[in-house]
């Protein structure tokens, strides 16, 4: 089997990763890491927080998200969930995993879309949020009809259609409370002129939505393409409601 060696400051950051849980709910306890490290999966007898932890590690180093802007943590809990739905099969796409990492400022590439069956980042750009919301940074989210603001969690991708957007997508939220108003609200993926190089070029932050997570609209075929019929999206922000309540990070 094939095995990844890590130096012992990665030692370290896994073991400070791994505790990620205990340090939000109390539920977890941290776990002591290996200096070596295999893939890991179902049947592993880690937690897991333990295993996402670990994976997201793995797959940082693989592909060097972190100099991409994404946040390390989103990227545990989105693996967390991703493994998750697979498990509960739920998921139709399963090598295709999305994160929106709203932690960043609007103007950055904050949506990363990753092959994980073959370890490649297919995408990085950049994704609005909704307009009330917040400015540059995203603060505030909503499940609220009317509210024009971002919902967090754990989506699923439907199939597409043609819009007043263009080719746009439909995504299924999975979380009570935090999302599953998602299609009362029409929210999808689609592309806008409101976001992408030229826009920021131009302005202080990218455009907002209706909270929808809208993408540059010359890549968004190509995103919705790869995204469709089943793969599992992630919108990530450090709101400690979301953080402590969500039913699928506390699994």
């Amino acid at each position: 089997m094939r095995r990844v060696i890590l130096s012992a400051k990665r030692v370290c950051f896994i073991a400070l990763l791994l505790s990620f849980p205990f340090l939000i709910n109390g539920k977890s306890k941290p776990v002591a890491a290996s200096a070596s490290i295999s893939p890991v999966r179902s049947g592993s007898n880690l937690s897991s927080s333990a295993v996402a932890a670990a994976e997201a590690v793995i797959l940082n180093d693989s592909l060097h998200l972190d100099t991409k802007g994404l946040n390390i943590k989103a990227l545990a809990y989105a693996l967390k969930g991703f493994n998750y739905l697979q498990n509960k099969g739920l998921l139709f796409n399963k090598e295709i995993l999305s994160i929106c990492d709203f932690s960043q400022s609007s103007k950055n590439k904050r949506l990363y879309i990753i092959d994980i069956e073959n370890k490649k980042l297919l995408v990085n750009t950049y994704v609005a949020h909704g307009k009330n919301s917040g400015a540059e940074y995203a603060n505030s989210f909503s499940n609220n009809p009317n509210s024009l603001k971002s919902s967090l969690g754990f989506y699923v991708t439907r199939s597409t259609y043609v819009g007043g957007h263009g080719l746009s997508l439909k995504i299924d939220g999975l979380e009570k409370g935090f999302n599953d108003k998602a299609n009362g609200r029409n929210i999808v993926v689609h592309g806008s002129e409101y976001v992408g190089d030229k826009f920021v070029a131009y302005n202080n932050y990218s455009g907002r939505s209706f909270g929808c997570p809208a993408v540059p609209s010359q890549e968004s075929p190509f995103v919705i393409n790869t995204i469709k019929n089943g793969s599992c999206l992630f919108i990530y922000h450090p709101t400690q409601k979301y953080l402590k309540q969500s039913r699928i990070i506390n699994s």
